[in-house]
């Protein structure tokens, strides 16, 4: 006995709605409006039936692939990239579109990637999301010129093309705003040395409260290295050993702050009844198994994937001017994970 295939008709049926309305959300059609409640049951619907469009067919009826690219530097090896395919993949799927991921390693320049991107158009993607492996500026191959883009944790240095970074001050803030409510005024930052936004950004955050709560700014307790646990040991070995070690470290990143446990450590200091101590990044395979838990900052890394593709449907509807995104990035929340490395500091 032969299995039906199941239609367009069998959709609208199931869902209560016409053949033009389930056309209009599984085809994503532009400037149609379709209320939420009855997007929803049409997905579920065809979700049950498993029906999906032919995306061949539609290609060719409407002149679009249904295709976004995502060229993300080091994928096997960045911690970072597999929440940004995340969020993207989730927010694609919301939009029936699919993403063409193509993994970069980091050349001698920024627009070394052309090759890649030229794969991407090559096939025959609707738009691009650039994704780079840390925050910073790059300079775009001239390639992706003219096909509508987002960049992923990176600003474009020309200026043209729309941007989602992480809010490294407001991240800061929340950082040094927590050690200071527990009562930390002297507070040490161990941070990066490369010249890039985080590094500069995360000291402002730093130096903005300490201002604003009236504590005097110790310049030598402000030391730079590479931004690697090794690095972030010797650093905290430096200020720990002064007669007047501070009480809290601020760590650029939670790879330091592994760092510093161990100087600790060896200095006999506990965490937290003795010194307290905050990362940033939040990830999660070092700073949820370090003893105690490491209290850190987490990057909207998912958030930023789900941002950028839903920026992209927008800008490829005409529902958004490319211009006006690029003219400055958008910057999300990275919020404060809490966990045991902060306590109030001993008298001493």
């Amino acid at each position: 006995m032969g299995v039906k295939n199941v239609g367009i008709r069998d959709v609208a049926k199931l869902a209560g709605v016409s053949v033009t309305t389930v056309s209009h959300v599984l085809n994503d059609t532009p400037q149609m409006r379709v209320a939420p409640e009855t997007r929803a049951r049409v997905r579920e619907a065809a979700e049950t039936l498993g029906y999906g469009p032919n995306r061949a067919a539609r290609a060719l009826r409407t002149n679009r692939s249904g295709l976004i690219g995502l060229l993300s530097e080091e994928i096997a090896t960045t911690p970072h990239a597999g929440r940004i395919i995340l969020g993207a993949q989730d927010a694609a799927r919301e939009h029936d579109l699919t993403l063409v991921i193509i993994n970069a390693e980091r050349g001698p320049h920024d627009a070394a990637h052309r090759e890649e991107v030229q794969t991407l158009i090559d096939r025959q993607v609707e738009a691009v999301l650039y994704a780079t492996m840390y925050h910073r500026r790059v300079s775009l191959p001239p390639n992706l010129q003219g096909v509508p883009a987002v960049l992923i944790d990176s600003t474009d240095r020309a200026g043209i093309v729309p941007a989602v970074v992480p809010d490294e001050v407001g991240g800061a803030v929340a950082a040094v705003t927590h050690l200071v409510e527990a009562g930390h005024r002297r507070i040490a930052f161990l941070n990066n040395d490369d010249d890039v936004p985080a590094t500069h950004e995360r000291l402002v955050g730093f130096r903005q409260v300490l201002g604003e709560h009236g504590i005097p700014i110790d310049e030598s307790l402000i030391v730079q290295s590479p931004s690697e646990t090794l690095p972030g040991y010797a650093l905290a070995r430096e200020v720990l050993a002064r007669h007047d070690r501070p009480t809290a470290l601020f760590c650029y990143n939670d790879r330091m702050a592994m760092g510093a446990y161990r100087a600790a450590a060896e200095l006999g200091l506990d965490i937290p009844n003795d010194l307290s101590i905050v990362g940033f990044d939040n990830q999660e395979l070092i700073a949820a198994n370090l003893f105690p838990g490491l209290t850190t900052v987490a990057l909207p890394h998912y958030e930023m994937g789900a941002w950028a593709v839903e920026t992209l449907v927008h800008l490829l509807r005409g529902e958004a001017e490319y211009k006006l995104l690029a003219d400055k990035p958008t910057r999300l929340d990275c919020p404060l994970v809490v966990r045991g490395s902060v306590a109030a500091p001993r008298d001493r």
